[in-house]
């Protein structure tokens, strides 16, 4: 996740650190980093609803996939399986990683299950892709090659994928959100979206997306904290009463419709927990395919996931003179069990959230807030009930707010002058948006990139794995001409 409106502006500096008074204390180092219970409990409790809209759009996103049969995914079950997910994921950082970061299901990868797996397959095959891609995380982590691999990328190319996925996910709120739409007719016409479902906006449901997109930036803005979720509660509210008081017709919301479910509280739906097939998708896609599609997975949160624990830690002053994280192997561990458990749940692939900072501003320095941002998870299990009622219209804005903060934290890094990698940066940035698909954008962006410091006569200067890489799309792409493709 980006840098946003829940990062605090100044952290909370860490007091001088003193002897461990008790077993919990010296578990966690709690006075060793120069804080107490105290604060760790106040930053987790940040950390939580920092975070918590996730619980509310994981689901709306894979709920708005189908299947290559045409299964959706059960909306209650997918709640259970976020909530469930980041629970776990983010207890056992707190534990294993003892560093106050915690995960949910990452924004980008979720849309690449739904958007790009899911349609070629079942969703069972889906989630097995995820899970390898843990797997592969896992292995990358215990061999030391996980740094080799982000090495042979170029920076400005790690921000291209970055910025890309924060612009597809903005299309993708503009579009579950109702405020653009396909035109039907579009083989007919020059143009292939329109504003709102007829050229025009009209709908309560679109002015409820209007005013929580313009709320939300305006937190945003204010440095309000916990500006989505606070933005998703009060949009939720506003869709309630006008449902009410209006009598929307059910179909205008899309799938979920802002109704009270009467009782709040309710046992959890464990429905999708274990429904995964790992190689399934292998047998549907054919084997190039499904290996592009994890590399796919695995590259979406793969440098974002770096990107953030080494932030986080920074402004938690976790960090050696040397810009290193003690134990960085045990957190990159646990973020590749994220990835797979995510995958094993049908939740999708977890990873780190930079609204952890929120945490770190009130003080947070150890896995101790993480512990308690995941038991508040747990306790959120118990309230599916209300992540069923919020429609999209209250839950997408948070995507456009997500997507310009991705583009403005990265843009900016991206060395415009060179045109070998502005070149590529530009095409990886703009063809996953326009052709829907994250793959697409990191495949042509990679083809490209080596094709013109060829051409620049700089080709010494691309790493030997990446040059491999492009050279499994190319052949991707290719493989309809030679009749491979499925």
């Amino acid at each position: 996740m980006p840098r946003s409106a829940t990062t605090p502006v100044d952290a909370v500096p860490p007091k001088a650190p003193h002897r461990p008074t008790n077993g919990l204390d010296r578990f966690f180092k709690i006075s060793e980093r120069g804080s107490s219970v105290y604060r760790e409990v106040r930053g987790g409790i940040a950390t939580f609803f920092a975070m918590a809209y996730i619980i509310v759009l994981n689901p709306i996103i894979l709920g708005s996939g189908v299947d290559k049969y045409g299964h959706h995914l059960n909306h209650g079950q997918l709640v259970t399986a976020t909530v469930l997910t980041a629970a776990l994921t983010t207890l056992l950082m707190g534990v294993i990683g003892n560093v106050p970061i915690a995960l949910a299901a990452g924004l980008g990868v979720n849309s690449v299950v739904a958007l790009q797996l899911a349609p070629k397959m079942t969703w069972p095959d889906a989630m097995g892709m995820v899970v390898l891609a843990g797997i592969a995380i896992m292995l990358l982590v215990a061999t030391g090659l996980r740094e080799r691999v982000m090495n042979a990328v170029p920076v400005a190319l790690r921000k291209a994928i970055a910025i890309g996925i924060g612009l597809f996910i903005f299309l993708i709120g503009l579009v579950d959100a109702g405020f653009v739409s396909r035109i039907p007719d579009a083989a007919h016409t020059t143009v292939p979206l329109q504003l709102g479902g007829n050229g025009h906006l009209n709908g309560w449901p679109v002015l409820v997306f209007i005013l929580g997109a313009l709320l939300t930036l305006a937190l945003i803005i204010r440095r309000m904290p916990g500006a989505i979720l606070i933005s998703i509660v009060a949009m939720t509210v506003v869709a309630l009463v006008i449902d009410a008081i209006a009598k929307v017709p059910a179909g205008s919301w899309g799938l979920t419709v802002p109704r009270w479910p009467g009782n709040p509280v309710a046992t959890p739906d464990f429905g999708l927990l274990g429904k995964v097939s790992i190689f399934g998708g292998f047998h549907e896609v054919g084997i190039v395919t499904g290996v592009l599609f994890v590399f796919t997975v695995l590259l979406s949160g793969f440098f974002d996931a770096m990107g953030t624990i080494l932030g986080v830690a920074d402004e938690a002053h976790l960090l050696t003179p040397s810009e290193e994280l003690p134990g960085m192997n045990r957190v990159l561990f646990v973020d590749g069990i994220a990835t797979a458990l995510g995958g094993a749940t049908s939740a999708s692939a977890n990873t780190c959230f930079v609204e952890s900072t929120a945490g770190v501003g009130e003080g947070a320095r150890t896995g101790l807030a993480s512990v308690v941002t995941g038991l508040l998870f747990v306790l959120s299990l118990f309230l599916t009930p209300l992540a069923t009622m919020v429609p999209a219209q209250a839950a997408t804005p948070a995507l456009v707010a997500v997507g310009f903060l991705i583009l403005a934290n990265g843009i900016r890094d991206i060395d415009w002058s060179d045109f070998t990698i502005a070149v590529p940066a530009f095409l990886t940035m703009l063809m996953m948006p326009f052709t829907y698909s994250i793959t697409n954008g990191i495949g042509i962006g990679f083809v490209t990139f080596c094709l013109l410091r060829i051409a620049a006569g700089r080709g010494r200067e691309v790493p030997p794995a990446l040059y491999v890489v492009a050279a499994v799309f190319a052949f991707y792409y290719l493989m309809p001409a030679f009749g491979l493709a499925k």
